[in-house]
């Protein structure tokens, strides 16, 4: 039976008083629940569209009813849908609106939710349109129409996209608030811990920056710091991977204990294990008193061991086992000391191709990896580069007693350089821009010059740069004496490589065990 046609002003004004109010009530409250109800509610009662109901994704990856007007709470909860099955499942995987002419001669319909018994007799359709966003498929209104009734399918499809679309922006709103709320009481928790317990925060340990490659680490750092798990640090030189252990050793349980770090290019093969471990009285010749090693020294904190990947193949052996027991053995001891460390390990290297080339273990790979970090590039981040510099400006103005800015021009040479050499080579620049300051205002033209003056006359590249591809290695290294390179070498090339024992041995043409012996013989020539 069909019902009495209306007039079209009559149906024109019901169309816009549902359009209207639903408008007015996307701004009336920031809880979908009662907004979208409301909606269902003027689309039931002036359309004559009823049961809708709302459907979105589940955890568990399916869909369930979360909102609806008509339905029981029973029916609510039966309302559970697969992707695919059924018309409301099709309707969610295809992305499509599905629209069921008659849901008694349609086998896809499985009247999941309302019984067909609790429904008209006379012909009943169902229509489903999917919310979407951006491409995603959020989920699906969906409602029952009487199919004889005087307003055409067209227009009430109409009006339903009008308040899908309406649906989803409030959806999307609500998770952008959530997402925010979160935030902003994440952000309020770290503030009121820090000030309970007076940790310092991030840019008081000097690492400065919002970009989210950074708030990526600091966020994992953030993770882990309440745990004692081993944690390594990986990146290339120069973007502050000690500023990153401390920084996780000072917000965890441990920070008024001791945090130790150990170089390990810095320190001679054969005095690796005395200095980790340490060593008794008479131990050795030179051996004059019993001396705690790093590993005891840090004993109830946190030892940061950076370039371990430089640490040679029988100590790894030696620090796994220590890892492994929570134990070690002083040289020249035979008493079992226990241990209690938390171990933040950090390297420039790969150590799986290390690995792969027999330079690093396996085990000890595994044992290190537990919580891989990694520190991004200061061109992976160069949002940044324009606050680092003004907090290295600042500290380094305070450090020389001077007060010296620099021009808008020279502030952008700074953040359109590429730093190779990181935040390192960013402090060193800066610092001598400042030192070398004629006025109280640093010009671009001086910039430009002093970041230029940083190509080696060898090559032409920036110290600290890696270049487009490595040098060929000869199959078998030429011979060199022992007397082959001077102090005065030496010296100049870990200046070049700021310190950094593997890059200056490799400047030389050495290994690292060539040039620690060379600086083994020096020190006891000039001893003597």
């Amino acid at each position: 039976m069909t019902s009495p046609a209306l007039p079209a002003e009559h149906l024109q004004n019901e169309e816009m008083l549902v359009i209207r109010e639903s408008a007015r009530l996307v701004g009336k409250s920031l809880e979908p629940g009662p907004v979208i109800r409301e909606m269902l509610h003027l689309v039931s009662e002036f359309l004559g569209l009823n049961r809708g109901r709302v459907v979105l994704r589940q955890p568990d990856g399916d869909y369930a009813i979360r909102y609806a007007y008509g339905l029981t709470a029973t029916e609510i909860k039966r309302g559970v849908y697969h992707p695919g099955v059924g018309v409301t499942g099709r309707a969610l995987q295809s992305g499509e609106p599905v629209i069921v002419q008659d849901i008694d001669n349609d086998p896809h319909y499985l009247a999941r939710a309302v019984d067909r018994s609790h429904l008209p007799s006379e012909t009943v359709s169902f229509i489903a349109l999917p919310l979407r966003s951006d491409g995603e498929v959020l989920g699906l209104l969906g409602v029952h129409r009487i199919r004889g009734r005087a307003r055409a399918l067209t227009d009430d499809l109409r009006i339903l996209e009008i308040i899908a679309t309406l649906i989803t922006q409030i959806l999307k709103l609500n998770d952008r608030v959530a997402e925010q709320t979160a935030r902003l009481e994440h952000e309020n928790r770290e503030l009121k811990w820090a000030l309970e317990r007076g940790t310092p925060q991030p840019a008081t340990l000097g690492i400065v920056g919002e970009s989210p490659a950074l708030r990526h680490a600091l966020r994992q750092i953030e993770q882990v710091s309440s745990t004692d798990v081993t944690v390594l640090l990986l990146g290339e030189s120069g973007t502050g991977k000690e500023l990153f252990a401390r920084a996780l050793h000072l917000s965890s349980p441990r920070r008024d204990q001791p945090f130790v770090k150990v170089n390990c290019g810095a320190i001679p093969e054969n005095l690796f294990e005395s200095e980790l471990f340490g060593y008794e009285k008479g131990a050795f010749t030179g051996a004059v008193a019993a001396r705690a090693g790093y590993f005891e020294q840090a004993n109830g904190g946190t030892l940061f061991l950076d370039e371990i990947g430089e640490l040679p193949l029988a100590m790894q052996v030696k620090l796994l086992r220590v890892l492994q027991e929570k134990s070690l053995q002083r040289v020249g001891g035979r008493r079992e000391t226990p241990i209690d460390v938390r171990i933040v390990a950090a390297t420039n290297l790969d150590l799986q191709q290390q690995v792969s080339a027999g330079r690093f273990r396996l085990d000890l790979y595994y044992r290190l990896n537990i919580i891989p970090i990694r520190l991004p590039a200061l061109r992976e981040r160069p949002e940044d580069i324009r606050p680092l510099v003004r907090h290295q400006l600042n500290l380094i103005s305070q450090s020389y007693q001077r007060n010296v800015g620099l021009t808008q021009e020279a502030m952008e040479t700074l953040a359109g350089y590429h730093w190779p050499g990181n935040i390192r080579q960013l402090r060193n620049v800066l610092e001598r821009l400042v030192l070398l300051a004629e006025g109280a205002t640093i010009p671009a033209q001086e910039v430009e010059r002093v970041i230029h003056s940083e190509a080696t006359p060898e090559n032409g590249r920036s110290f600290g740069s890696v270049p487009a591809s490595p040098p060929a290695v000869a199959a078998v290294r030429p011979y060199l004496p022992a007397q082959s390179h001077d102090r005065q070498q030496i010296a100049q090339a870990l200046a070049h490589a700021h310190g950094n024992k593997s890059r200056a041995a490799q400047m030389l043409g050495l290994t690292l065990r060539q040039l620690n012996y060379r600086l083994q013989r020096l020190e006891a020539a000039e001893a003597s």
